[in-house]
């Protein structure tokens, strides 16, 4: 049977780590979509990322997947063809790469089972954070914020203070709570 967690001290970890010559590379994803076995999927990922020698932080729920890891530069292509594979809702999912990082930001793999993958405070329980819009491009969205019939309202607390579009209606909250 594998080994599912690490045995290893953080201490010993650490300095392996920084030991290494090899670069890395900071990933970071999410994706909301349902996982029927949270556990199951945990335990699988948790197989394939130690295989790759991945780093990092993984939340697992039955609303999806967050993670931030690490990985070594050489594995990073098959990494991405495995996670691609490993679930057809994974297919094509945008892994964000850190520009600015020297690879060094975790020196041992940790993948937990929650409630949710982000504590955001939605406790209502006909929430369902996979039913997304539709994705746009910039230059749809500047196209729509040309057109005189299209409303925007803008819940960013930062782009109001900044200033806003003709037709973009800014919203004056302080914070922002579902429920």
């Amino acid at each position: 049977m594998p080994v599912l967690h690490n045995r290893i001290s953080n201490d010993a970890l650490k300095a392996k780590m920084l030991a290494e010559s090899e670069p890395r590379t900071t990933i970071s994803f999410y994706k909301y979509f349902h996982i029927a076995d949270p556990k199951a999927t945990r335990d699988a990922l948790y197989q394939l990322f130690t295989a790759l020698n991945v780093f990092g932080r993984v939340y697992l729920a039955h609303e999806g997947i967050n993670a931030q890891i690490s990985v070594p530069a050489s594995n990073v292509e098959t990494f991405r063809a495995q996670l691609y594979a490993f679930d057809p809702a994974l297919e094509g999912l945008r892994l964000n790469i850190a520009l600015d990082d020297d690879g060094k930001s975790f020196w041992v793999l940790r993948m937990k089972v929650r409630d949710r993958i982000v504590a955001d405070g939605i406790d209502d329980p006909h929430f369902d954070a996979s039913n997304v819009g539709e994705y746009l491009q910039a230059a749809e969205v500047n196209a729509m914020l040309d057109d005189p019939d299209a409303l925007f309202i803008d819940m960013l607390k930062w782009s109001t203070k900044t200033g806003h579009r003709v037709r973009v209606f800014p919203v004056s909250i302080f914070r922002f709570v579902w429920g």
